[in-house]
């Protein structure tokens, strides 16, 4: 099953009209929120969030169909500053070949906080006609004179086509946002059918699904160097079969992936299955084990075998 996720609403018959229609970066460092501001933005979830940085490995497109227009939202991996490795070397060029190839850049910088991580960003971004400076979280900064001082600050250093402040959790501002991006998109055919919410198939957002559980129970006792594959699919009239393998790079990883008893493990994938279930839209026997395999996260070609672009 590698067609995208669709939704059951009937096709569009506007492929022939043009109307705006392109690709939006969705950029920034870690835990600025990218993801749950694509994920409103499209209304779906298609980008797995955690309060742990480094959640967003891949480059995901999210797509969100207008009768006159379709937005293709294009989430990235935070872009890494301070440490190195094969991963994040990989997931760092993914951020800059993102950026070289879409026709808008949003820029999401979290309100009241500025660290070396934007600054470089800052100096990385594209033409300014085409960039856009999001202002996520809001809700955080007690007065408008405490957001006003923030974004002065920002844009005396580069000149934003627009600046949009918004709060992805209460859903403010999203449909300025949607505007502002609108206006700089190309005049084209729509590029994918108007119930399509993602280019990635519905094994690859299960098995991150599963790795969010992870993350939200385990995320400050296991290094984030694991993953998830899916090694079975089978379906069923009634329901789907999967097996979901974690892989880790230490045999001590395991004890704390599995918990006293299995605890964490039983958790893991009890949730995920849950949210699987309502993503396929029946029952779902989920099985989720570990395997060991040493230095996966620092082979690019492991990486590239597990999927990384």
């Amino acid at each position: 099953m590698t067609e995208p996720i669709n939704v059951d609403s009937p096709k569009s018959d506007s492929s022939s009209t043009l109307h705006h229609c392109g690709y939006i970066a969705v950029i920034g460092r870690p835990n600025v929120g990218k993801s749950t501001l694509t994920n409103a933005l499209i209304g779906a979830k298609v980008s797995i969030v955690s309060r742990r940085a480094q959640t967003t490995r891949h480059r995901i497109q999210g797509v969100l169909t207008q009768p006159d227009a379709q937005f293709i939202f294009v989430d990235t991996p935070g872009f890494q500053t301070r440490h190195g490795g094969a991963m994040n070397k990989m997931m760092n060029r993914v951020v800059t070949q993102t950026l070289a190839a879409v026709d808008v850049v949003l820029f999401v910088v979290e309100a009241g906080k500025w660290s070396p991580g934007d600054q470089q960003l800052l100096a990385m971004l594209p033409d300014p006609a085409r960039t856009i400076l999001v202002v996520s979280k809001i809700d955080a900064l007690k007065t408008r004179n405490d957001l006003f001082s923030f974004v002065s600050k920002i844009v005396a250093q580069y000149p934003f086509s627009a600046v949009v402040p918004v709060s992805a959790d209460k859903n403010k501002q999203l449909d300025v946002l949607l505007s502002e991006v609108k206006q700089r998109l190309p005049l084209n055919e729509p590029l994918f059918e108007a119930d399509t919410l993602t280019d990635r198939p519905v094994r690859f957002i299960a098995a991150e699904y599963i790795r969010e559980k992870i993350f939200r129970l385990v995320g400050d006792e296991l290094p984030y160097a694991c993953t998830v594959v899916i090694e079975e699919w089978e379906e069923q009239p009634q329901r789907v079969n999967i097996a979901a393998c974690v892989l880790v790079e230490r045999e001590s990883h395991k004890p704390i992936l599995l918990g006293a008893g299995g605890s964490h493990m039983k958790r893991i994938a009890s949730e995920a299955r849950h949210e699987i279930a309502q993503l396929l839209d029946r029952p779902v026997h989920l099985e989720v084990y570990v395997k060991v395999r040493k230095g996966w996260a620092n082979r690019e070609s492991s990486l590239r075998e597990l999927g990384y672009e």
